[in-house]
């Protein structure tokens, strides 16, 4: 499919990579970028080729949150409409079976923040910043701060909300937003060579790991280890199991027929 403002890219190692590709506009997301996004996480996530997905920002930043050219002129339910567009990448990345990487640089505010939060796993650039800003200029990122929330908890979640602070790498990787942080320079080959690495996994244990975790967390406690010992009790009995303990053994690499 072509697209317009992202790139969407198979490459070797069976990663597929998303470019936020409206550098001029610091990548904030307008309707057609986030349909054109919706589509391209749906594409990957249908290609059986495709074991991880990268999602970065052309230019200087990740994703600076809304285009603000968009808000005029709507009555309540085109708001509602246009913000649930804008939101829905957010929602799918919970529901894809297939991993989502936020590989961010720069700035990543607002709705760019509650994409990073939203992705299963971030890798950063030592430059970001990140933040919660629509306060700023007198809206809120209620929509992105569910996320975010996630991620951080909620005493830390409301301040981020409230005040539309900026934080830095160091920080976002204490709160859990981020996972690793590493020179902007270095952020390109060690983004795709992290991607690379999850998927010589075995395909369909991450996926089952990654679709019962969140099918799980919002279950009581017991209930939750019930759903997850079915999900791998499921998990054993496959092909790709039982290679990978014989690969194991027989201290070799496994050959996974995701199965």
């Amino acid at each position: 499919m072509a697209y317009e403002t992202i790139i969407a890219q198979t490459l070797d190692g069976h990663v597929g990579r998303v470019t936020l590709n409206r550098a001029e506009a610091m990548n904030t997301f307008s309707s057609q970028m986030a349909e054109e996004l919706y589509d391209a996480l749906k594409e990957f996530e249908s290609d059986s080729d495709v074991r991880v997905i990268l999602i970065k920002g052309a230019g200087r930043a990740f994703c600076a949150g809304i285009d603000v050219n968009e808000l005029k002129g709507k009555t309540t339910n085109q708001y509602r409409e246009w913000i649930e567009k804008m939101e829905a990448p957010l929602v799918l990345m919970s529901k894809m079976q297939t991993p989502v990487i936020a590989q961010v640089h720069g700035a990543a505010a607002a709705n760019g923040m509650g994409l990073v939060a939203a992705s299963d796993l971030a890798i950063a650039a030592d430059n970001v910043k990140m933040g919660l800003t629509a306060i700023n200029v007198g809206l809120n990122c209620v929509g992105p701060v569910i996320p975010v929330a996630r991620c951080v908890g909620q005493k830390k979640a409301l301040e981020l909300l409230l005040y539309g602070e900026l934080i830095k790498a160091d920080q976002a990787l204490a709160l859990g937003l981020i996972n690793r942080v590493v020179p902007m320079d270095d952020l390109d080959t060690a983004a795709l060579a992290w991607a690379r690495d999850l998927a010589k996994k075995s395909p369909l244990a991450v996926k089952i790991a990654k679709s019962a975790f969140y099918a799980s967390r919002d279950m009581p406690y017991e209930a939750q280890f019930a759903y997850m010992n079915e999900a791998f009790a499921r998990l054993c009995d496959t092909s790709d199991a039982k290679e990978g303990v014989a690969a194991f053994f027989e201290k070799r690499p496994p050959v996974w027929q995701e199965k």
